[in-house]
């Protein structure tokens, strides 16, 4: 099958199997993101040794695994391995029997749930790198796992026996909206850029969920099919998505669920009055594991030294969750569908379209010309509590210009009139006074067709389109 972008990360791998020396790759990101699918396509299911671990099986099961895989791969008898020190063993003794002229990829999948309880299975893995394929040139081990967290703490940033082994790490991320586009395409989706847009919206960059896609539908018979009918397949997916991240996501979830219901974000101590949860270490721990996972999101306030970081669901299938299935038990099998003509379902749009133009700040970069240019990403909330004021996305820019920008997701192109072309100098005009920056104040609309053209239009700097969001920066 074809493999849609990943450019960046193929070309790591690459270079890894051509090179004269050994390798360590760590792959890791949020499930279904195509992680195993990337390192398979791209190595055409040749590899020396391929195993993948069982979700929450036992460590009789795991080794169970480990064990068929060596006979699968081997030929000649192999016995049971009594531990996992004794199964790599067998593994390097396998591996030393094949032609020292070729690379050997070793492939370890889903390598978190191999640790299981006082399994060892880590300082094993320690000794096989360590004592064996860190000296053999042509040894390339890639791991891979959806516990994001297992893999920055245990291999990535490890200061146990493993610490500075990882030679390349990839964060897989979720695609584009160029690369939905050219995904959909690939497979005869036929959607237009705003139906992709809202199929991103619900969906988001997860090449496993737009894979769901019927192309013999239209995109909202689509939604209904995945999230409403009786056999909805994505139904229990939420569910899924967290006990695969973590082996303890109650109070990750409860984060989750604080911000699901604030589209605006929330400061660390608005987080502990939402969840219940104590400010402290485990806090701190929580929210560093979701943002790891590209769960949630952490944006400094222009005003940081006042207003602090503030967080918010990043994650477009979460929040769709959150909004529309959780705690529902609506039997309405075209709830979707319907749905379109409720008032609230515009007002989704634009909180949603908001979250999209925030994934994408290089495209909005780009277009702005300034991909180049040394740029902060902030948010801003007036310190005036009086008179509450909020700006989404800042761009702080090193050539002394800032960008506000204001995102308005509509069916067509937008029009300012006078009042509201009055209310976005005064909140120009507040920025400046409040911040006290000395920098061009720039107004930036981000719309999904445009601006009409009249005479207050004239006053926006810069405007962005939904076109350009597909936009593949370099």
């Amino acid at each position: 099958m074809e493999i849609i972008g990943r450019r960046h990360e193929r070309q790591i791998l690459r270079s890894c199997a051509q090179a004269d020396r050994p390798a360590f790759v760590a792959v890791y990101g949020r499930r279904r993101v195509g992680k195993t699918f990337l390192v398979k396509e791209h190595f055409d299911n040749r590899f020396a040794f391929y195993v993948s671990a069982e979700s929450d099986a036992p460590m009789a099961e795991q080794m169970a695994i480990f064990h068929a895989a060596l006979q699968k791969h081997f030929t000649g008898d192999i016995p049971v391995p009594k531990n996992w020190l004794a199964a790599f063993m067998h593994l390097e003794r396998l591996l030393e029997s094949l032609p020292t002229t070729e690379k050997k990829v070793v492939f370890i999948d889903e390598l978190p749930w191999f640790d299981t309880r006082r399994s060892r299975f880590l300082p094993a893995l320690e000794h096989f790198w360590n004592s064996f394929a860190s000296s053999r040139p042509d040894i390339l081990l890639i791991v891979c796992g959806s516990a994001a967290s297992w893999m920055i703490n245990n291999l990535i940033d490890s200061y146990g026996g493993l610490h500075n082994r990882i030679t390349h790490q990839i964060q897989l991320q979720p695609f584009t909206l160029a690369e939905c586009e050219e995904f959909f395409r690939s497979r005869g989706v036929v959607f237009n850029r705003r139906q992709v847009a809202e199929a991103y919206m619900i969906l988001g960059g997860i090449p496993y969920y737009l894979e769901q896609v019927d192309k013999s539908f239209g995109l909202n018979q689509n939604i209904d099919a995945l999230f409403f009918a009786q056999s909805a397949k994505l139904k229990g997916e939420f569910r899924r998505l967290y006990a695969s991240l973590f082996r303890s996501a109650a109070n990750h979830l409860r984060v989750v669920e604080a911000l699901g219901a604030n589209a605006s974000g929330l400061s660390r101590q608005q987080i502990v009055a939402a969840s219940g949860i104590a400010d402290g270490g485990a806090l701190s721990d929580i929210l560093r594991e979701l943002e790891q996972c590209g769960l949630i999101a952490a944006t400094d306030d222009y005003n940081k030294r006042r207003n602090g970081e503030y967080y918010r669901l990043a994650d477009f299938f979460s929040q769709f969750h959150l909004r529309y299935i959780a705690g529902k038990r609506s039997q309405d099998e075209h709830f979707w569908t319907n749905y379109l003509l409720d008032p609230a379902h515009h007002n989704w749009c634009g909180h949603a379209f908001e979250r999209l133009c925030l994934a994408h700040t290089a495209q909005i970069k780009a277009k702005l010309g300034i991909a180049g240019v040394i740029t902060n990403t902030y948010s801003w909330r007036s310190t005036d509590r009086s008179s509450p004021l909020q700006i989404d996305l800042v761009l702080d820019r090193n050539d002394r210009v800032v960008n506000l920008c204001e995102i308005k997701y509509r069916m067509s192109e937008f029009a300012i009139d006078s009042a509201y072309a009055a209310h976005l100098a005064a909140r120009r005009q507040r920025f400046i006074e409040e911040t006290g920056t000395r920098s061009a104040v720039h107004q930036t609309m981000i719309t999904t067709y445009g601006l009409g053209h009249n005479a207050y239009a004239n006053d926006i700097q810069s405007v962005i389109t939904l076109d350009d969001l597909f936009a593949n920066p370099s």
